[in-house]
């Protein structure tokens, strides 16, 4: 396949094109030549006012359904929705039926992907299927495959296993990620604990149930050495003690959800299931320290933290909806909105190397592994127009600037708009 793409903006601090208009011809999977002016009669011709390109864009918090939850997106259809979004990797998590626990269960992800041009870097479970106390077959996880082992929105309360985890991985090397969430604590909580849950007269969930967590977490990781990531923080309270940990030389990462960084805990004053997420939209004042805490450097990532839910699990009483909204379709725009355009690029590129993704700098003779965007075009974020199969998005409504053309990954050439 040859593919010329005309007038494109480099986004790209590592490339030597940096910011600069250039031609990118691109042959079987390779960046041949970048120059002002490229032609060549058997290239497919990609131009778009205003087009932008960057590496490949990763997200390292992805749930669809496959296995066992299917009516909430397959594998297949997800993948079109995170190509048609910019995603040229995903990391993808363990909330499916069966827990990827098994070589053939991450062989089988692998294989059901192999045909998208967005890669699915598998997580697979800490613990046994049958026996949550036990560590499931991690070495094996890992030799085939598994780039982290989760058990996504499970809290590991079993703190020893988390010791042996963290001193199992340390023989290959492999992340541990552990979700911070004390279970008591969060019992029946549908919100953040704050002034806003007081006056709806709903059970919250407090800051203090995520900070014991990583505080007991980061404890551990101090006793066990190891690698750990923490993923979704939510709270001002974990910012400092992330930033601390890593002063102290400890290999802790962690990540923030995109819809943490939009929005508040004051999206539930309708009662709306849409915004009812694990972990909480949290307060004013949480809100900023998460984004200061990307600004310095605290924070590693961002993620859609996409996470589909049909109707009958969402369209019901706060009390009984689950938790979950789908994100990657506004990853770009909502980050927009907040950064600008080259520190949301940057972010949608952050995180690579902690979950085994390759960084492909845009320079000539590297693996074509592109986003194809623009900054440009105003939408309005509508039912009508998602294409994921679940419609739990909290974002419906509100306006963003920003365009998606797709991705060139894999040798293969996704267009979401030609």
């Amino acid at each position: 396949m040859t593919i010329l793409l005309k007038a494109a903006k480099i986004i790209d601090p590592k490339s030597s094109f940096h910011s600069k208009i250039c031609d990118i011809l691109i042959k079987d999977g390779k960046i041949q030549k970048i120059s002002k002016s490229l032609s060549d009669p058997k290239a497919k011709i990609i131009q778009h006012d205003n087009l932008h390109v960057s590496q490949g864009w990763f997200d390292s918090s992805i749930s669809f359904g496959e296995p066992g939850y299917e009516e909430r997106e397959t594998l297949s259809h997800g993948l079109e929705v995170a190509q048609s979004s910019g995603f040229a990797h995903i990391s993808y998590n363990t909330n499916t039926s069966p827990k990827p626990t098994s070589k053939a269960d991450i062989s089988f992800l692998l294989r059901k992907a192999s045909g998208s041009a967005t890669s699915i870097y598998p997580k697979a479970a800490v613990s046994s299927e049958s026996n949550q106390e036990k560590l499931a077959e991690l070495h094996d996880l890992f030799q085939a495959g598994a780039v982290a082992f989760s058990n996504h929105k499970e809290p590991l309360d079993d703190a020893h296993l988390l010791v042996l985890a963290l001193q199992y991985t340390q023989g290959f090397g492999g992340l541990v990620e552990s979700f911070p969430m004390d279970s008591q604590l969060c019992k029946n909580g549908l919100m953040h604990e704050g002034k806003i849950s007081t006056t709806l007269g709903l059970p919250g969930i407090p800051n203090l149930a995520e900070e014991l967590r990583v505080g007991r977490d980061l404890a551990l990781l101090t006793y066990t050495g190891g690698k750990l990531h923490i993923p979704t923080i939510s709270s001002a309270g974990s910012v400092e003690m992330i930033k601390k940990a890593k002063k102290q030389g400890l290999d802790v990462s962690c990540s923030v959800a995109i819809h943490n960084l939009v929005l508040t805990d004051e999206a539930l004053m309708g009662f709306d299931t849409r915004y009812k997420t694990m972990p909480p939209l949290r307060s004013i004042s949480d809100q900023k320290a998460l984004i200061k805490g990307i600004k310095d450097g605290v924070i590693d990532m961002v993620t859609s933290d996409h996470q589909p839910m049909d109707i009958e699990h969402k369209k019901m009483e706060l009390e009984h909806a689950s938790y979950g909204s789908i994100g990657l379709e506004t990853a770009f725009g909502a980050l927009m909105s907040i950064f600008g355009l080259e520190h949301s690029v940057a972010l949608l590129n952050q995180g690579k190397s902690r979950f085994g993704v390759p960084e492909n700098t845009i320079e000539e003779g590297s693996t074509a592994d592109l986003t194809l965007f623009s900054p440009d075009g105003m939408q309005t974020h509508q039912k009508s127009s998602i294409l994921s199969s679940s419609k739990n998005s909290a974002f419906l409504g509100m306006e963003f600037s920003g365009t998606v053309f797709g991705i060139i990954a894999k040798n293969k050439l996704h267009l979401t708009k030609d």
